[in-house]
Order: C-alpha cells, then structure tokens, then sequence
C-alpha cells in the first residue's frame, strides 16, 4: 500500500471555500502569500509552459478596480444589479490575487491544455490559502470575461486573460454545508 497522507485527505474531504464578502483583515502579509504562491505553481503544467501568472491586487487597488468594473459595466450597457455585482468582489475586498492565463501558442501542446493548467493554479492556491488557515474564495463574474476590464484594469496584453481572482483574508463565520455531488450517480467504472 501507498504512504498514506491522511490529514491531506482530511482537509480535501472537508475543504469548503468561504465566501469572499464574509472576508476580513487582517491578510496574509507578503511572506506568507509569496508561501501559497509558490504551492499553487506546483500545478499540472503540460510542456512546463507556465501558462499563467500571478497579480497580486493589495487592498488599495481595490477602488480603481471597482471604478473600472463600473466604468467598464455601463460601456457594455449592463443594468445596475449586474454593474453593483461586477464591483463588488472588489469594493469588498482586501487582497485577492489575479491569476492570470497565458496563451503560449505552442504547436504541440493545444491551449485547452492551458486553460487547465490556469484553472489548477486557481484550485491550487485556493486550497493552500485554506490549508494554510485563511479563508478563501475563487471568483469570476462579468468582469473577468471583458476584454476591456482586463486590459484597463491589469494591462493585460492580448495573449493573457483572468483565470479567476482568488480573494483571501479572515473568515468571518463559517459557511454553512452545501449539497454535495452524488458521486456514485455520476461515475462510470470501466473495467474492459
């Protein structure tokens, strides 16, 4: 039998992301975020491309963000609620952290493989935040997708997208237990 990890197994039978408006300072500082940082690069990464980066967004780029969500929400002639809720992950946030995916444009590696990759840094850094005793919230929303947030918000350039904003702090309450999948109904055991 394998080395068994059970605390490991433990923590991702039990893992359950925190809201992000429930989120508080104080944050990790530097130290400890350079920390998840580094846990969540050690992702599947197909041909070690390293299709994505980090953008570390500190609680004082939070109000620029928000204005450009807002700006970019009434451009895109969005209605009220779905321009409040394009802002809000960032007028109430405190630290969140852009992960960023690259399109490397390799010939032998298909970009699908990319936006996994991305996705896994995103699951990764989650995970490491909540192990490491943060809470800690995997956001997306409207303005993740905009081509025009992306570039006036973080200057991205036209190979690189939002993956997700990870937001990390200190949980405030508990979240309640939510279904879960039933996951004999959706697996199929192949044996020949």
């Amino acid at each position: 039998m394998p080395a068994r990890n059970q605390a490991a197994l433990d923590f991702l039978l039990s893992r359950r992301s925190r809201p992000a408006k429930t989120l508080c300072e104080p944050v990790p500082d530097r130290a400890t975020l350079e920390q998840l940082l580094i846990a969540a690069a050690r992702t599947p990464d197909h041909g070690k491309l390293e299709p994505w980066r980090f953008v570390v967004l500190g609680k004082g780029a939070m109000p620029r963000l928000a204005q450009i969500a807002e700006q970019r929400g009434h451009a895109l002639g969005l209605d009220t609620e779905q321009i409040a809720k394009g802002r809000s992950q960032f007028d109430q946030g405190h630290l969140a952290v852009a992960v960023i995916e690259i399109n490397r444009q390799v010939e032998k590696i298909p970009t699908l493989e990319m936006t996994y990759s991305a996705g896994a840094v995103c699951l990764s850094l989650l995970n490491a935040a909540l192990a490491a005793g943060w809470g800690a919230n995997w956001l997306s929303g409207w303005p993740s997708h905009d081509r025009g947030f992306m570039v006036d918000a973080l200057g991205l350039a036209n190979h690189e997208r939002i993956a997700g904003f990870i937001h990390i702090g200190t949980e405030t309450s508990a979240p309640p237990e939510r279904p879960r999948p039933d996951v004999p109904a959706i697996t199929t055991w192949v044996d020949a």
